[in-house]
């Protein structure tokens, strides 16, 4: 099964200019900021976890031709019809034509800033060792997996050495297709800028790039 995920677009070239924008320019149509609500509000409802709200943007068939806060809307709008909140019909027409679906929980505007600040903690306790210490040399899994994967494609099959530690944090892989939590050890692994793009690089280039790898990612070099 082929799979694609349009997180991975690093060491890709690109034809379409960078376009710099003033510091702090948030938004640029009046819709934006009401985009980004829905999508926290319905978010903290816990009909769906951050992890499926990344694979759903993330898979968008027409990602590419999308604006950033368009990919969020049509994101919002799958996975509001995954969870049941919505059917087509009502997408459609723009109101409600059913009873609502129970919710587990839902964000109040005065518990925004809190809520926010506070954000969804990830960090589990172990249940095993770590595989893995500070200094070991490290190979990615070289497979493209038939699911939504945190492991960007331009890492995988590459050898890098484990710099830091991280604790035992959701598994972002499992938690996307549904299959629950998974708490996995979580490192942080540096790679040299030749292992990753196969090429001498420049010597104003970053000479290695750090990226952050859960345990099933990896085996020993």
């Amino acid at each position: 099964m082929s799979y694609r995920s349009n997180a991975d677009l690093g060491g890709r070239a690109d034809p379409r200019p960078v376009l710099p924008e003033a510091v702090g320019e948030l938004f640029h149509a009046s819709w934006e900021p009401r985009v980004l609500a829905l999508t926290l509000a319905m978010g903290a409802t816990g009909l769906w976890s951050i992890d499926h709200s990344r694979a759903a943007r993330e898979t968008l068939p027409n990602y590419a031709d999308l604006t950033y806060y368009e990919i969020w809307l049509a994101a919002l709008e799958r996975l509001s019809l995954e969870s049941g909140a919505v059917d087509a019909t009502e997408l459609r027409q723009g109101q409600a034509l059913q009873r609502a679906i129970p919710i587990p929980r839902r964000l109040d505007a005065a518990s925004v800033a809190a809520v926010l600040a506070r954000g969804s903690p990830v960090a589990r306790p172990a249940s095993q060792p770590q595989r893995f210490t500070v200094g070991q040399a490290v190979r990615t899994r070289a497979d493209q997996p038939n699911h939504h994967t945190r492991l960007p494609a331009y890492a995988r099959g590459k050898s890098g050495i484990v710099e830091r530690t991280h604790g035992v944090h959701v598994f972002a892989d499992a938690q996307a297709q549904g299959l629950g939590e998974q708490p996995q050890w979580l490192y942080t692994v540096v790679f040299t800028a030749q292992e990753l793009w196969g090429q001498p690089v420049a010597p104003t280039a970053p000479r290695s790039v750090s990226v952050d790898a859960w345990e099933p990612y990896l085996e020993p070099a």
